[in-house]
């Protein structure tokens, strides 16, 4: 197939370089334009790139000029990938939408709207149904999200239970490495040596999305899984990977044997979809009892696949359980290309022409 053409918001920040990165050789999507802040703009990517990651930025990307995050000088793109800060997405994103544009987002600036889809392709693919509805934001535009990095993990390891046995309450502590704060995260001072718990609008992010990506569409809108969720988020000194101890109170009974063999037969929505960017087991159980471990596991599959570990009963709820998630990768950037790629695949990009 002719590769889509694809625009980047945010290009230079850490999401942006991991779209970059996996953009480089991806079969369906072509990067094209590279958006961010008016510091940036008219200078070559890799001169004004604070690059983060092992591998160099691919040279021909390197060379691009960094243009405004305008929709101007996107006309061309038949797809907006957006790693924008919340600060700034809701107005830019909202903008790029209404000019037409089928925007895929990292940024919780749109997540809970009642006629955005917050996606985790595997769990609720069936929620593309609400851009069959007015959409508000502009002619044939539109906004597609992921859910917050820590989030992502947590209902992927929840949906084959919630299928199963129903889910009715979850305590959640998670721990979450640097970079999920982004480039201007913690300072290796406040880190090292130190857990930091708390992490702005982290939990309540948890407590609120995990009822829409579980819920139902009815009558054009979500109606939330009943489960009741309780975050506690902290901030340690790991690069990649967000851990998570998970307690979960299940509606019907079940022992760590029938949650394990839900959790290693779960294909999800997508299982037909042939997704580029899709792991070939969403979710990878171990078997160890200490396992899954941030370094040595956050890179399963690509750092597409969900972890999960020390299945096992709970003296408070049913069952506990430890999830672990490359946050960048599954929580960020592979995420919204997976999301993309679900709308490619269900024909709902469509070519654009320069104007």
């Amino acid at each position: 197939m002719t590769r889509y053409t694809v625009g980047i918001l945010g290009a230079t920040g850490l999401v942006g370089q991991r779209l970059v990165e996996r953009l480089a050789s991806h079969p369906w999507f072509a990067p094209a334009v590279l958006g961010a802040s008016e510091r940036s703009t008219g200078r070559p990517y890799g001169e004004v790139t604070r690059w983060m990651l092992s591998a160099a930025p691919p040279p021909e990307v390197a060379r691009q000029t960094v243009v405004p995050c305008v929709p101007e000088h996107f006309a061309g793109c038949d797809l907006v990938l957006s790693g924008l800060d919340a600060r700034v997405a809701r107005e830019i994103e909202g903008t790029f939408a209404r000019a037409g544009h089928a925007v895929v987002s990292n940024s919780s600036a749109f997540r809970m709207e009642e006629d955005v889809p917050l996606l985790v392709p595997e769990v609720n693919a069936a929620h593309l149904a609400l851009l069959d509805g007015p959409r508000a934001r502009g002619a044939g535009g539109f906004v597609v999200t992921n859910p917050n990095c820590s989030v992502t993990g947590l209902a992927l390891a929840l949906a084959p239970l919630h299928r199963a046995f129903g889910v009715r309450r979850v305590f959640v502590a998670t721990m979450q490495a640097l970079s999920g704060a982004g480039l201007e995260g913690p300072r290796g001072i406040e880190a090292l040596d130190n857990v930091i718990p708390f992490i702005a609008g982290e939990e309540e992010k948890i407590e609120r999305e995990i009822g829409k990506i579980l819920g139902r569409v009815e009558q054009g809108r979500v109606q939330p899984a009943p489960a009741v969720v309780s975050a506690h988020c902290h901030r340690v000194a790991t690069l990649d990977g967000h851990l998570e101890a998970v307690s979960v109170e299940l509606e019907e009974p079940a022992t760590p044997e029938e949650a394990v063999a839900a959790l290693r037969a779960f294909r999800g929505e997508t299982a037909g979809d042939a997704l580029p960017s899709a792991p070939a087991t969403p979710i990878v159980v171990r078997d160890e009892p200490d396992r899954p471990q941030t370094r040595l596991d956050r890179d399963t599959l690509g750092g597409m696949a969900v972890v999960v570990g020390r299945v096992r009963p709970c003296p408070l709820t049913t069952l506990r359980c430890v999830v672990l998630s490359h946050n960048t990768v599954r929580g960020a950037a592979g995420g919204t290309l997976l999301n993309a790629e679900l709308l490619a695949a269900r024909g709902l990009l469509r070519r654009r022409v320069p104007a």
